[in-house]
């Protein structure tokens, strides 16, 4: 207990050691972070060509300024490495790595099961662990917490755990690392307590909930919450489209009523790390406690249909003109989960890509931030955006509304669009080209 108390005033002078173990999305900029606020920061990753770049001061995640790489690189308090030897030098251990799912919707713990092991076999007195990786609640204390003190350590005398949920959203302008609240729940009053402390240090505010399962609920509400409100915008769009009703018009107008009513956008499907995963892992705990999570396996549905629904429609609109989807040369814009990112996880557009090619047609893509893509063995370079290949293209249809693309030069050369992100909305000519989702 004395050593944990230690460490609290270790934290309170940025005297301790921080770890971070992943660094992707998430990993990088809390590594960053830690860093700017004076603490020495040691991050580990398997990946030699992360290692590699930190190592030269170079950063490889957009919203991660490789100025500030370099600079806390140069002076010492950036260090990346594959060595989890270093682990037993850190007195703060950030677990930033994916949980992802299985084939059959199943949680992958097998990245959280590689870290704690590689921790338990370094796990020494006075050390804190938190573990940040989206979850099902109980996993801190019925997997990570075990793992850990099989070590012969104990939880809450020797070492510390706690559970704080990570809330990165890429290239968002307004809300970064710092101005996010951060939820903390240990396993312990004083586990709090020293993970309070340390994320002090980086975030405007820290919210402490009574337990490590209540923090991973917490992360678990968050998304459920948005994807079964997207699924909701989702069938909103399916019936629009049957009652031949333009769904952006419905929900922008919607949108202005001031209370009672929060604006959630149709599209082609769910992406990203979080808002497909997180549900899933929610609905599988529940599974194993005979409960069924209705609202989320209704939502799930709805969503992961959306794909199909934007080749139909890709259908519909060429057999307009008499047209066959097979042998139609189609352009697909953007194939990023989000606009302005390059992080393709769970990607719609890679469902799209794929239904169509196994209907015939030759798809093309463009996507400002990402070069190169495999489709379950189809291999696509993204083209560039000439005048040219619009025109050459029967069909554009824009699946990642990327601000950086000129969508009036877009529709002016396209001879048909479909827009399943109403990213013309403010185009005024050749509107008679353009169909919406």
């Amino acid at each position: 207990m004395s050593r944990l108390l230690d460490l609290g005033a270790r934290i309170d002078s940025r005297e301790a050691r921080i770890g971070v173990v992943g660094l992707g999305y998430v990993g990088l900029p809390l590594a960053v972070e830690f860093a700017r606020a004076g603490f020495r920061v040691t991050g580990f990753d398997l990946d030699a060509e992360k290692v590699r770049l930190l190592g030269e001061g170079r950063s490889y995640i957009e919203d991660v300024a490789p100025e500030d790489v370099a600079r806390f690189r140069a002076e010492g308090r950036l260090v990346a490495t594959a060595d989890f030897g270093e682990l037993s030098r850190t007195d703060v251990i950030n677990v930033c790595v994916p949980t992802p799912l299985t084939k059959t919707k199943d949680p992958d713990m097998s990245f959280i099961a590689r870290a704690v092991e590689e921790i338990r076999k370094r796990l020494r007195g006075g050390q804190l662990v938190i573990l940040g990786s989206t979850t099902y609640p109980g996993t801190t204390t019925e997997l990570f917490v075990p793992i850990l003190e099989s070590a012969g350590l104990k939880c809450g005398v020797d070492f510390a755990v706690a559970f704080a949920p990570e809330r990165i959203d890429p290239a968002n302008k307004s809300f970064k690392v710092r101005n996010v609240p951060k939820v903390v729940g240990g396993e312990t009053a004083l586990c709090t307590e020293l993970a309070m402390k340390v994320y002090s240090h980086i975030f405007e505010r820290v919210v402490p909930v009574s337990s490590s399962a209540a923090a991973e609920m917490v992360k678990l509400l968050e998304n459920t919450f948005r994807a079964i409100n997207i699924g909701l915008a989702n069938e909103v769009a399916l019936m629009c489209d049957r009652l031949g009703l333009d769904v952006w018009e419905v929900v922008e107008a919607a949108a202005t009523k001031p209370y009672g009513f929060m604006k959630f956008l149709p599209g082609p499907g769910l992406g990203g790390h979080c808002i497909p995963v997180d549900p899933a892992y929610l609905a599988w705990k529940m599974k194993s406690l005979n409960f069924p999570a209705r609202f989320i396996e209704l939502a799930t549905e709805i969503n992961s249909a959306m794909p199909e629904h934007v080749v139909t429609k890709v259908t519909n609109i060429l057999n307009e003109d008499r047209m066959a989807v097979n042998g139609s040369r189609v352009l697909v814009l953007g194939v990023a989960y989000k606009p302005d990112v390059s992080d393709m996880r769970e990607s719609p557009a890679l469902d799209v890509i794929r239904l169509l090619h196994e209907k015939g047609a030759q798809v093309v893509y463009h996507d400002p931030h990402v070069a190169e893509i495999d489709v379950e063995g189809l291999t696509l370079k993204s083209v560039e955006l000439s005048d040219g290949e619009l025109a050459a293209a029967d069909l554009v249809v824009i699946v990642t509304h990327h601000s950086v693309i000129d969508y009036p030069r877009v529709v002016a050369h396209a001879q048909r669009v479909f827009d399943t992100r109403n990213a013309t909305k403010d185009v005024t000519q050749g509107r008679e080209k353009i169909r919406k989702l």
